[in-house]
């Protein structure tokens, strides 16, 4: 790493702690309006993953279980490259930058996963539709508002406490 990137590294860093300094501990300083953009960044990667995951699954006729699980791992995968790829961008070393996608992103994938495939799961005939069915898209469709407005005050709360996405803010910056 050469100096002004290290520089830049810390610049962030510091950037980082400042932001702590101002939230405190109480989830009173995050905004409903900075949860929802957070939530919208993940759902944004989560999505992806998750279409591209379920239209894989069901053009190959694949079943239930190897069809949701493509659909996790791509919304993982996604969900974090976006993260990454904004971090990248912003200067940081590539092993910094998946440390702070990870401490940043892992919490709100994982609750918008759980979530959006259990709406697609308990919704009747979901699981069956074809990509062709008005069901499929409008139970993903479904899943994604839910894991929306399920992830919305979770990402508030971590980010109140300097966790989750509070943690890429400084990175982005």
């Amino acid at each position: 790493m050469d100096h002004d990137q290290h520089h830049h590294q810390q610049q962030v860093q510091h950037e980082h702690h400042q932001q702590h300094a101002q939230h405190g501990d109480g989830d009173r300083h995050a905004s409903w309006a900075m949860a929802a953009r957070a939530t919208l960044h993940c759902l944004t990667g989560c999505a992806i993953g998750e279409i591209l995951g379920m239209v894989i699954g069901t053009a190959l006729g694949w079943g239930n279980v190897p069809t949701m699980v493509t659909a996790i791992v791509l919304a993982f995968f996604f969900g974090y490259s976006l993260t990454l790829f904004g971090l990248r961008r912003a200067g940081l070393d590539l092993r910094a930058a998946v440390k702070v996608a990870l401490a940043a992103d892992t919490v709100s994938i994982a609750v918008m996963e759980l979530v959006d495939n259990g709406v697609v799961a308990l919704t009747p005939g979901a699981m069956e539709a074809q990509l062709s069915d008005g069901l499929f898209w409008a139970t993903l469709l479904g899943g994604f508002v839910v894991a929306f407005l399920v992830t919305t005050p979770v990402n508030k709360w971590m980010i109140g406490r300097g966790k989750g996405h509070a943690v890429a803010h400084a990175g982005h910056a």
